[in-house]
Formats: C-alpha cells, sequence, structure tokens
C-alpha cells in the first residue's frame, strides 16, 4: 500500500500533538490516530453540518475502523487530517482519513470509519438529517 497525497483530501482539519501523544517508543501510539480521526470528523459536523453533540436527537456511531501506517509523528509536530466521504448511504458514512505532517504531500496514515447515525433516544438508525448530508456530499469523491 502507498502513502495517501494531499490532493486526495476535500477538507483539512489541524490537530494539535500533545506531549502525551507519544509512547515509550518516542513517537505518536498507533490508537491515538483514531482519536485524531475522530476529532477531526466532528469538528467538520458541528461546524458544517450543525451537529448537536450535547442535545441533538441524532448521534452517529462508529461501527468500523481501520488505519495504515506509513511514517511516524511525535510531539511536536504540526499536523493535519485530510476528510473525504467515501461512501454516503441513508443512515451511515464511510469517511476517508489520513494523517499529513504539516506542509508534506505524503501521509504518514490513512484510515477510514463508518458512522452510523441513529436516535439518541432509541439507538435505532435513523437517515442522515439533510443538514449533515449536505455537509458530507461536499467531502464525496
Amino acid at each position: 500500500m502507498t502513502p495517501s497525497l494531499r490532493g486526495d483530501y476535500r477538507h483539512f482539519q489541524p490537530i494539535t500533538t500533545r506531549w502525551h501523544d507519544n509512547d515509550l517508543y518516542g513517537h505518536v501510539n498507533n490508537v491515538t490516530y483514531y482519536s485524531y480521526f475522530d476529532s477531526a470528523v466532528n469538528s467538520y459536523l458541528i461546524e458544517c453540518g450543525g451537529l448537536d453533540i450535547h442535545s441533538g436527537e441524532v448521534v452517529g456511531f462508529v461501527v468500523s475502523s481501520s488505519c495504515d501506517y506509513f511514517a511516524s509523528i511525535a510531539f511536536p509536530d504540526l499536523i493535519e487530517v485530510g476528510l473525504r466521504v467515501g461512501k454516503l448511504g441513508n443512515s451511515s458514512v464511510q469517511y476517508e482519513l489520513a494523517v499529513f505532517k504539516s506542509g508534506e504531500q505524503e501521509a504518514c496514515a490513512a484510515g477510514r470509519f463508518v458512522h452510523v447515525f441513529v436516535d439518541r433516544a432509541s439507538n435505532q438508525p435513523v437517515p442522515i438529517p439533510v443538514p449533515l448530508r449536505v455537509a458530507m456530499e461536499k467531502l464525496l469523491v
């Protein structure tokens, strides 16, 4: 597998690496990348799709995720998470993400995760609300 390129993504979310992201080997631990992905997606949905994480009727559950690693990052690297939508269904969406060091063209890591949108009260799948769908469509490849 080859690293993704910056031009393959529609939106970029700056992320601040933190001291405690580094593990004993001196680089960002693999599980931390998932936190970066989650932060990038939810920041976008809040800012561009009006997602109300505190009291909205609909919430997104991560039901699947994966990540491939190509190069290490470490605190205090400046990074950006590239975001695009690979598949958009009725109640689910597959995001495709990549972590880039600031100014670099090749990704250090690339992953994906799937959100299923559910009714907050019942946890049953529901159609993606129109404002969120419109925001996701802007990222569709």
